[in-house]
């Protein structure tokens, strides 16, 4: 598969510090972890190594700090053939995360701090807008300001770019940024916020998005765990298989490894319901292994995959 048309993500990079312990301290009081682990996260950083693994022409466009974090973002990045277009702020800070799980039950409560990438501003994209427009696909999510991102999709849209929207952390959307979009990609939490409509099987994940499409969405492509993806257009509504490979080991970054993997598919011109599969694929191999950004798979691995299947 040869790399295809270029592919801009525009997104967040945090670094997850992960905390195990028995239980939460209380306030003022300390107690000793079981364990600790540093890696890079990001709903866009994740989705742009999940893409740049897979052999797209991939470039990130960010904001990150000038410190320890962002060297450890552009090492991530350089690792997976992710190309960048980062905004230096020295004034503000590469975006963290804190992460505790609790030991005996693998429970999690995170605080996520942006940083640096909360002050994407519609004037960094319209600085970047040639980029944005000479994109083959262009993905956006929701942990930069919404204004940003609408800003970013109107000029891919004005110029024939593929626009997908993973509309995560699910958060209330202005009407005119669904017209923008080719592709919505939500999961189920995220489909029952856009729609009020509740998502527990595949033909509420249709209901839900039906009423993405009244909203003036292109396609739906509703993500549903081990039941897989559905793909539902106003022509026709394919539920795809989750693609199993092996024991579930972490599933945080299974979401980013699909829209990645969407992403490049789409860029190298394969039709989207091969494309929904290919991404399930990609998925499919990232849940068995721990992290998010290490988890994902290369492009050998996931044809391996879809060969065998």
């Amino acid at each position: 598969m040869a790399a295809g048309k270029p592919v801009v993500i525009l997104g967040v990079f945090v670094a997850d510090t992960a905390y195990r312990a028995d239980r939460q301290p209380r306030m003022g009081e300390t107690i000793l972890g079981n364990s600790f682990k540093l890696g890079p996260g990001g709903k866009g950083s994740n989705q742009a190594v999940a893409a740049g693994n897979l052999g797209a022409d991939i470039t990130f466009l960010t904001r990150l700090g000038v410190d320890a974090f962002a060297e450890m973002a552009k090492q991530t990045w350089k690792q997976a053939g992710v190309k960048s277009a980062v905004i230096d702020t020295p004034d503000s800070y590469t975006g963290a995360a804190y992460i505790f799980v609790e030991a005996g039950t693998g429970n999690n409560a995170i605080i996520v701090s942006p940083g640096a990438a909360m002050l994407i501003s519609p004037e960094d994209i319209e600085a970047h807008a040639g980029l944005i427009r000479s994109a083959g696909v262009f993905v956006t999510q929701l942990e930069q300001p919404i204004d940003a991102a609408l800003k970013a999709l109107d000029i891919a849209r004005g110029a024939g770019v593929t626009t997908i929207l993973n509309p995560a952390p699910a958060a209330s959307l202005p009407d005119r940024i669904y017209t923008l979009c080719d592709y919505v990609t939500p999961n189920e939490t995220e489909a029952e916020g856009l729609t009020g409509i509740k998502v527990s099987s595949v033909d509420d994940a249709r209901r839900a998005a039906d009423a993405l499409l009244a909203k003036g969405v292109g396609a739906v492509i509703v993500t549903l765990g081990e039941k897989g993806a559905l793909l539902h257009t106003k022509s026709r509504s394919d539920h795809v298989d989750a693609v199993t490979v092996g024991k579930v080991v972490e599933t945080t970054g299974a979401g980013d490894a699909f829209n990645g993997g969407l992403a490049a598919a789409l860029a190298k011109g394969v039709e989207p319901l091969e494309a929904v599969r290919f991404a399930c694929a990609v998925a499919g191999i990232s849940v068995t292994r721990p992290g998010t950004a290490p988890s994902m798979p290369t492009l050998q691995e996931v044809e391996a995959l879809l060969a065998k299947a």
